[in-house]
């Protein structure tokens, strides 16, 4: 009984050996053959790599190996050195100009290519086959791009634009309206500045009729800059938007501390002008005489008791100093 079970056991380990090597035989690997194979996901713009690597990684140089999409398009042909990128005819419009390999892989048996600048269009299953190898080979690759977010207005059907309106303008304010007609489906309205903030607005007037949408969003500004109203559609990966530059004036903007600042400082410069302008008309019209002599603080009398405005006389005089090195200070007596 024991004998037989092994006899069961050593048929079917023999069994799947066979079907393994046939597999390698073929070059191929489940997934490969029959289903999508390698999953390549790229941004719309980029440059997509779709993988070929013969598994015996034999030179390739003087052999042949054919791109192509969803089974009938084609993508790239390469024949011992001639290839659709130095005369060869026959590759599909779509992939003109677009696809390259790498030359200095192929003595490594590596038949990937490089597509460049890919679509969402491109997105779809790739073959790699190799005809003239015993037994062929076939690798197969699908290649997902994804959308961007960009200006798709004249692109796609209710990719709508935006349009900005001043409404009214004073010297510390504006009224700012953006409005986006026709859209569908229906878009998120946004205002920001310059540098990409998201500024606060009022609640967007939004209308619908058959499937198409108004909406309008307006804004108050109290700040110079740049301003921009932003539309996005992400359903049809559709983005764009419109700028406009308000001035507002800044003295009216100034900080009330300031103001008060200047304010004081004017006053006081304006004071000692009027002071100075006073003391020299006083002097011209002689009826204030200064009069300074060294280390001693100035003395002023009136000259001319008798008129209704005194003539004063301020006269200072310094210590007299005798030759012994002591000094005095005589005492002045006052004219009167």
């Amino acid at each position: 009984m024991l004998a037989k079970q092994s006899y069961r056991m050593f048929v079917v380990l023999k069994f799947l050996s066979v079907c393994v090597w046939l597999l390698t035989l073929s070059g191929t690997t489940f997934g490969h053959e029959n289903g999508p194979g390698v999953k390549v996901v790229v941004k719309e713009e980029g440059d997509a790599v779709l993988p070929c690597l013969i598994s015996t990684k034999e030179n390739i140089i003087r052999g042949i190996f054919d791109w192509k999409k969803d089974g009938q398009k084609e993508v790239f042909l390469y024949d011992a050195g001639i290839h659709y990128n130095n005369g060869r005819k026959g590759q599909d419009e779509q992939f003109k100009g677009r696809v390259s390999y790498f030359q200095d892989q192929l003595m490594n048996g590596n038949a990937s290519i490089k597509i460049q600048n890919v679509k969402v269009t491109d997105s779809g299953n790739y073959s790699c086959i190799f005809p003239r190898l015993q037994p062929s080979q076939t690798f197969n690759s699908e290649l997902v791009v994804e959308r961007l977010l960009k200006d798709r207005s004249g692109e796609i059907p209710g990719a709508s634009k935006s349009c900005i309106t001043i409404l009214d303008a004073t010297k510390d304010r504006s009224l700012l309206q953006c409005e986006v007609r026709g859209a569908s489906p229906e878009p998120k309205v946004e205002w920001k500045h310059s540098a990409g903030n998201i500024l606060p607005a009022e609640e967007p007037q939004v209308s619908e009729s058959g499937g198409r949408y108004d909406v309008t969003l307006d804004i108050t500004v109290t700040k110079t800059g740049r301003y921009r109203c932003e539309v996005t559609q992400r359903e049809i990966s559709h983005q764009t938007f419109a700028e406009t530059v308000v001035f507002i004036s800044e003295k009216l903007c100034e900080d009330q501390t300031t103001r008060v600042d200047v304010g004081w400082l004017g006053g006081f410069i304006l004071g000692a002008v009027v002071f100075a302008a006073v003391l020299v008309g006083l002097k011209a019209t002689k009826r204030i005489t200064l009069s300074c002599n060294r280390a001693t603080e100035p003395t002023a009398t009136s000259t001319d008791p008798t008129n209704d405005i005194p003539l004063l006389q301020v006269q200072v005089n310094g210590d007299h100093q005798h030759q012994n090195g002591s000094s005095n200070a005589p005492t002045e007596t006052p004219l009167v």
